[in-house]
């Protein structure tokens, strides 16, 4: 089996590092006697003659660890620092010294040592998270100290924790490590449960407890600080049940967590794991694991859980328990403000009420909100076991940290971010209920571009407004998509059938089955779970679509099989006609025969409501996807006015509802401008604050709109396209590239050439890089014509930006569409 096979030669590159006295990060097989030396690197050795920074690999095989220096030594190499356990130096060269290495037989490769964005670090900038330990109006709130989640009791309820890390030793950060795990049949009477407490590693299976601790609350005392967690002065708790979790061994978690809150102040439980074959259920009170969650909740005690890694297709959290509407159940997003592919969605329009303890509540089948989730840094189990991430590590992780941080993705990793930002609201203001921190977790977050709150709850979350509204006490919350009421709406239509395989894996033709696509479908999905027959592992199987055409789209196999079995397929725009649907036995792997049941799910655009007035309109097209993504609206006439200009408060409005625009209300409660009305604050402060993009990870660039000046906003003034310009491309979290491009000239593609922007003298030299980049961008277009002499032989085209044109609401329609596009692939 090849994924096996990739496993074990990861496990076996892991124990290398402690079990041989010169440990590699990469397995040496080439037989080139040239080194491979990173393109990036050469490009740079081409344009300077000064030295560089390089890190040099050295074959494992080839050469002892004492022998590197003297390599680097007869290469004319006079700087730099040989790694104790890998292979590895790092050290000052020039073109002709890289040459002189790349033809040494010992060298493995060379790369340029580059500036990274340590992962798990860019999830902390991302939320707002490292913003908060340095903001000095936060740090006044706390009494002059940053907000760490100090003295908060987090359970981590999970495969276990190595509290041998220094990131989380065992009787200081990690306050209890306790070894759970139920075997009924080892049972010889019954007995009250018991726990195995004070146990330095109880993660010894699979490294994904450890991780998830990381995430909530690691030091970075192995890495200076580089890989802390979200509240790294918060007290954990460690419960692990092993990799094979069962829902008694969870349960024997939150048990822990009650009958230990006084002793450790446990405010918080963080729980990573889930069932697939719970997918797409109700809520159900009555399941045990929603009454415990209950009881955690009226004890004060805050439940997280993972929505699953089972998307993209609806209806895929993976539990019922998980739409429980007293806890909070978070997606996974990608760092640059999107969802990812494989986390878990909810159902739109899905929910109902029920009655428990003599109380009312309403669930809905959605995630609570959206956090961090892929490419995630975090601790990783010392010895024995090796993480999955091992390739990742080797790209990203700089080689002194491996072997203590490692790489994963999921909705486990997003979790456990939003279970620390829990701990720094609760350091803020310990008086907050379960519900309140629920609330203001939701309501501060940021709409996300393209998605429905079944997809991604309220949106990304923001810690930094969280914290401040859990200081302040803020009304956060009237920008959100989630609790606004459009004027304009797209309309869906589902249909969807069941299908069932007798698969064998002895006979390829009988585990196929056909149906058909209609014409103007706009989405296409499949999905079954493979547990079948075999419940712990999930048999190896695969669900393919084949179009008419002959195009493949598959499911993919995850080696993770007990966590992950559901097996989903989404075909955007499926081409209509006759479709297969097969499932197929993983290649070299043993599957057995069993009966497979799923769901084919087709949806289709079926009309508008609110656009009494685009019919025919050259904007029309864009107008409609504008609005079922929820880019504009149209006004409360239920006209688009598609001809009328675009005005500066409607932008606010525009930019916050679909550009990915995070929320903001000043700290001291005074407007940043004075001439806007009440309804249209909250969007305007979002555009002007700092750190207002999104995209812009770090928090650090300007506003996505300017004030006219100072305290005025001039909410009626119209939009200009250069104004625009700077809008977009600021919210795209390209500030920094604009303003090298500020006071150049201005030129556009045309056909095979580049063309000088006529006009450009007209846009300020401050706007010229944001005008630049939204051509280069094809956000705006530029105006071509021709003109010709009355003698010239060939005509010559001309272009212009023309930057003080007003822009109207149909042309930001266009405009959006194409920006929504470039948000997605950023």
């Amino acid at each position: 089996m090849r994924w096996l096979s990739t496993i074990l030669a990861i496990l076996l590159i892991f124990s290398s590092w402690f079990m041989t006295p010169v440990p590699s990060a990469y397995a040496s097989t080439s037989t080139n006697t040239s080194a491979v030396v990173d393109s990036k690197l050469t490009e740079l050795l081409e344009s300077t003659t000064t030295a560089q920074e390089i890190i040099v690999t050295f074959k494992k095989e080839s050469i002892p660890q004492a022998e590197i220096l003297n390599v680097l030594k007869d290469a004319g190499i006079s700087k730099g620092t040989v790694l104790k356990e890998l292979p590895i130096a790092g050290v000052l060269a020039t073109k002709a010294q890289v040459e002189i290495l790349a033809s040494n037989e010992n060298v493995f490769s060379i790369y340029s040592n580059k500036k990274l964005q340590y992962e798990n670090k860019e999830a902390t900038e991302l939320t707002g998270v490292d913003r908060l330990r340095t903001d000095t109006q936060i740090r006044n709130e706390n009494g002059g100290l940053p907000v760490t989640g100090k003295g908060i009791g987090v359970v981590i309820n999970d495969s276990g924790i190595d509290a041998t890390h220094k990131d989380h030793e065992l009787g200081s950060h990690v306050v209890q490590n306790v070894l759970g795990g139920t075997n009924l049949h080892a049972q010889n009477e019954l007995l009250p449960i018991t726990y195995v407490e004070n146990v330095p590693n109880t993660d010894t299976s699979s490294g994904h407890g450890t991780h998830v601790a990381g995430i909530v609350g690691a030091t970075g005392a192995m890495s200076g600080g580089e890989y802390e967690g979200v509240a790294p002065g918060a007290q954990l708790i460690g419960y692990g049940s092993g990799a094979a979790v069962a829902m008694l061994d969870t349960i024997g978690g939150f048990d822990y967590a009650l009958t230990h809150q006084a002793q450790y102040n446990i405010r918080v439980i963080t729980n990573s794991w889930g069932d697939t074959s719970d997918s797409g259920t109700d809520f159900d009170p009555y399941n045990p694991i929603n009454v415990a969650t209950k009881a955690l909740y009226d004890r004060g005690i805050v439940t997280v859980f993972s929505a699953g890694n089972s998307g993209p297709a609806d209806a895929t959290i993976t539990g019922n328990y998980k739409k429980a509407p007293w806890v909070i159940t978070v997606a996974a997003g990608t760092k640059q403000g999107q969802l990812a592919d494989f986390s878990s969605r909810g159902v739109k329009g899905k929910g109902g009420t029920v009655v428990v303890d003599g109380e009312t509540w309403n669930w809905e089948d959605r995630p609570t909100v959206t956090s961090p989730g892929q490419a995630i840094v975090s601790t990783r189990v010392i010895s024995p076991v090796a993480s999955l991430g091992a390739p990742d590590d080797v790209e990203n992780i700089p080689p002194a940290y491996i072997p203590f941080y490692t790489t994963m993705s999921g909705t486990s990793m997003a979790a456990p971010h939003v279970a620390g930002i829990v701990a720094l609201l609760l350091e803020a203001n310990p008086q907050l209920s379960p519900m309140e921190i629920k609330s203001i977790v939701e309501q501060t977050a940021a709409n996300m571009p393209g998605y429905e709150t079944w997809e991604t709850g309220s949106g990304y979350v923001n810690a930094f407004a969280a914290v401040d509204a859990a200081f302040t006490n803020k009304s956060y919350g009237s920008t959100l998509n989630m609790n606004r009421t459009f004027n304009a709406n797209a309309k869906m239509t589902e249909n969807k059938q069941d299908f069932t395989i007798e698969y064998n894996p002895a006979s390829l033709d009988s585990n196929k089955t056909t149906f058909s696509v209609p014409a103007a479908q706009t989405e296409l999905t499949a999905r079954f779970n493979a547990k079948g027959l075999v419940e712990q592992t999930g048999n190896p199987v695969n669900l393919v679509l084949t179009s008419p055409d002959g195009t493949k789209y598959s499911s993919g196999i995850s080696v993770l099989f007990p966590l992950y079995t559901d097996r989903t397929v989404q075909v955007v725009n499926p081409s209509p006609g006759t479709w297969t649907l097969s499932v197929e036995g993983l290649r070299g792997s043993v599957s057995l025969p069993e009966t497979i049941t799923g769901v084919i799910g087709m949806k289709q655009m079926s009309g508008f409501s609110g656009l009494n007035d685009v019919s025919s309109h050259a904007a029309e097209s864009a107008i409609k996807l504008a609005v079922n993504e929820r880019l504009v609206d149209s006004k409360n006439t239920r006209n688009y006015e598609p001809n009328q200009a675009l005005k500066r408060s409607e932008l606010a409005r525009f930019l916050v509802m679909g550009a990915g625009v995070r929320q903001y209300l000043p700290f001291d409660g005074l407007k940043t401008v004075n001439d806007v009305k009440a309804g249209d604050m909250q969007f305007v402060e979002a555009v002007l604050a700092d750190g207002a993009a999104l995209k812009d990870g770090r928090q650090v660039s300007k506003g996505v709109m300017l004030p006219v000046v100072a305290g005025k906003f001039s909410p009626h003034d119209n939009v200009t396209r250069e104004s625009l310009a700077y809008s977009l491309v600021q919210a795209l979290g390209l500030e920094e590239e604009a303003k090298t491009r500020n006071g150049d000239s201005l030129t556009v593609q045309y056909k095979e050439s580049r063309i000088a922007i006529s006009d450009a003298s007209s846009v300020p030299a401050e706007l010229r890089g944001y005008v630049q980049l939204a051509l280069d961008l094809n956000i705006l277009n530029a105006y071509f014509s021709v003109e010709q002499g009355p003698y010239d032989l060939q005509p010559t085209v001309v272009a212009k930006f023309e930057p003080k044109k007003t822009v109207t609401r149909g042309d930001y329609a266009v405009t959006i569409t194409r920006y929504f596009a470039n948000y997605h692939v950023q």
